[in-house]
């Protein structure tokens, strides 16, 4: 019974054995790739992750037992910094074996072991939320009649209740520009509340002469409509007087043409004569 002796024999003694991996772990920390058959490759990766487990430990009892295993000063120090540091993230799966194919001599498969690179760090996987089988659903809460027709009467009310209006806001009416302050000058809180009234006093004198206007015209438009008739009727009597005037003085010309005529005749009787 082989109680409590793991491992593959690979058909040598112990003590070769030890010296035969000492030295292969010793190589791939070095080259950190090396071919090798598949049962040595297989054996060899419980070496290789014992080693840089101890390298990250990185205390001085760690590093005593590393030396006792790798006999290379070298190989230590690198053990002990540079992949350290490269497999801090990692908890475990340093190295990788890839099957190459067989060898010449003996037909013996072969395989590649080299060590991970980066510090790639395994993703958590995030937790599912268990669903329950079947949730039970609560049941609804039992309204009363009462309550029913208060609610109906509440949407009843807000119906027929009138909407405000809202009331506008009167904009405030654009000042000109040079009455506008500098930016870089300070302005006293008393200035600027007296311009606040002053534009709030335009705002509504305007609004009470309109009114007055629109007064005074309703009451002016009667007296107005009887003194346009009147002014109508006198320019009617002038343009008839005038048209008189004319018609009963003759002009210049036509008593010119008058007198040539009187003058004529006489001599026209003497010829006759």
């Amino acid at each position: 019974m082989r109680h409590g002796k793991s491992g593959r024999k690979l058909n040598r003694t112990s003590s070769h054995r030890l010296a035969m991996f000492r030295n292969m772990v010793t190589s791939l920390l070095d080259h950190e790739r090396i071919y090798t058959t598949d049962a040595k490759a297989k054996e060899l990766r419980r070496w290789a992750d014992w080693m840089i487990t101890l390298g990250k430990r990185g205390d001085l009892h760690a590093r005593r037992q590393a030396h006792e295993v790798i006999r290379d000063k070298r190989v230590v120090h690198k053990l002990f910094t540079d992949l350290a540091q490269r497999y801090q993230a990692r908890s475990g799966g340093y190295t990788r074996t890839v099957k190459v194919g067989f060898r010449a001599g003996d037909s013996a498969p072969v395989s590649l072991i080299e060590l991970m690179t980066g510090e790639t760090a395994k993703k958590k996987k995030k937790k599912r939320k268990v669903r329950k089988a079947a949730e039970v659903e609560a049941p609804e809460p039992k309204v009363s009649e009462a309550e029913v027709l208060e609610e109906v009467q509440e949407e009843v009310a807000s119906e027929e209740a009138p909407a405000k209006k809202k009331k506008k806001k009167r904009k405030p009416a654009k000042k000109a520009k040079a009455d506008v302050p500098a930016v870089d000058e300070p302005v006293e809180p008393e200035v600027v509340e007296a311009e606040a009234a002053k534009a709030a006093e335009e705002d509504v004198v305007p609004e009470k002469t309109e009114k007055k206007r629109n007064k005074a015209k309703k009451t002016e438009t009667p007296a107005a409509e009887e003194s346009l008739e009147a002014e109508a009727a006198a320019a009617e009597t002038s343009e008839a007087e005038q048209q008189e005037t004319k018609e009963e003085k003759p002009s210049k010309k036509s008593k010119s043409k008058n007198k040539a005529k009187a003058s004529q005749e006489p001599q026209e009787e003497a010829d006759k004569k």
